[in-house]
């Protein structure tokens, strides 16, 4: 059995994982290599076949303890080994009952019951605009809801007559089959196909209704957005969903907020973020500037030297908390400074005056060229004439 892989590297689990890891790591391997989810693969068979036999050792703990201590030499016949391996005894069916569940629609558990159940949540979306989300509003939607029909009183049956016991599954909503698997039958309930898990067939269906007891509806209703829901975010309105099964609650509806876009306005969590510029003047000598928030514009005094790309906190004029209101963000502001595309003569004579009694920028690249090439960078002064 040299040729045999560790049980342990194909569960793909260490060897002082516990039996919940060990099951875990098996329904994983074997709901992907199931011969039912890959028919005709024989490769696929193979590494269910291997993973079910390294799950049938490492989930037994006296058979867990041989193979620590004497390897696959436990179940071929040496060192002392129980001679010969096989799935004899072993029980598979909590993993298989949940692997068919999931496979096939039903599973061991997954039958649904004809008691009382709630009803389907329904989704709709509202658009808000970006200080809406901020402050909170109140918007009206338009929802199609289900109401008792009134012809039969939501038995869905022709008036005069009633519901009968479904004969398939004899009023129990549920029927049971069994499911041929690698390692025999598994059995499985699964809702009943002919009543939908209701117990009850209609034989004559109201002509209102069709067979539903229930007539859509347009109604509008008012839904309040608290201060500070975010694009994404949903409003839950209950008992506006659809109908319950059996008697059941109604199910809820969920209101989605959509957000939009703000021309200067970013918004991460709770903070809010902008970019304002100032000017070359502002940005050297200092000075106020209007900033724009959700909350108006405010006077900020920019001081003398700053920098562009410099970041400002304006403290409590971001977003509310959703959990308390009295709680709000920042708004972060980038400021940026403008330069001016189009200057008069006189502007840049100016700004030529000022460059030449401070940086002397302008000529730089010049001067550096010329003593590059050797040549005196100082202005030069016209050669006087000779008299030959």
């Amino acid at each position: 059995m040299a040729d045999k892989r560790d049980y342990y590297e194909v569960l793909g689990v260490d060897k002082s994982a516990d039996e919940a890891t060990i099951k875990k790591a098996y329904r994983q391997l074997a709901k992907k290599y199931h011969p039912d989810m890959n028919p005709g693969d024989e490769s696929a068979a193979e590494k269910f076949k291997e993973a079910s036999e390294a799950y049938a050792v490492l989930s037994d703990p006296e058979k867990r303890q041989k193979y620590d201590q004497f390897g696959h030499a436990a179940f071929d016949g040496g060192a002392g080994g129980a001679g010969g391996f096989d799935f004899s005894g072993m029980d598979f069916s909590d993993i298989f009952g949940d692997i068919f569940g999931d496979l096939f629609g039903g599973g061991r558990r997954g039958g649904r019951s004809n008691g009382p159940m709630k009803g389907s949540n329904i989704h709709t979306s509202v658009r808000l605009k970006f200080e809406e989300a901020v402050f909170g509003c109140k918007k009206e939607i338009e929802l199609t809801v289900k109401e008792s029909c009134s012809k039969c009183g939501g038995s869905g049956a022709k008036p005069g007559t009633s519901p009968q016991t479904c004969s398939k599954c004899g009023g129990k909503g549920q029927v049971v089959f069994t499911q041929q698997s690698f390692f025999g039958q598994v059995r499985n309930v699964q809702t009943c196909p002919d009543c939908g898990g209701s117990g009850k067939v209609i034989k004559e269906k109201c002509p209102d209704c069709r067979g539903t007891g229930y007539i859509p509806m347009k109604k509008r209703y008012e839904v309040e957005f608290p201060a500070g829901v975010d694009n994404g975010q949903c409003k839950r309105m209950q008992g506006l969903g659809e109908p319950g099964v059996n008697g059941g609650p109604r199910g809820d509806a969920l209101v989605e907020a959509v957000v939009d876009n703000h021309p200067i306005f970013q918004r991460q969590d709770m903070n809010i973020f902008s970019t304002v510029p100032m000017s070359f003047a502002i940005a050297a000598l200092g000075g106020d500037i209007i900033i724009d928030t959700v909350d108006g514009p405010v006077v900020y005094e920019v001081k003398s030297g700053t920098a562009t790309d410099t970041r400002i906190r304006l403290r409590g004029k971001g977003v509310p908390s959703l959990r308390n209101k009295d709680l709000r963000g920042d708004h972060y502001v980038t400021l940026v400074v403008q330069v001016p595309t189009k200057l008069s003569n006189e502007e840049k004579k100016l700004l030529k005056e000022f460059d030449e009694a401070g940086a002397n920028s302008l000529t730089a690249a010049e001067r550096f060229r010329a003593e590059k090439d050797g040549d005196d960078p100082s202005p030069k002064k016209p050669k006087k004439k000779k008299f030959f």
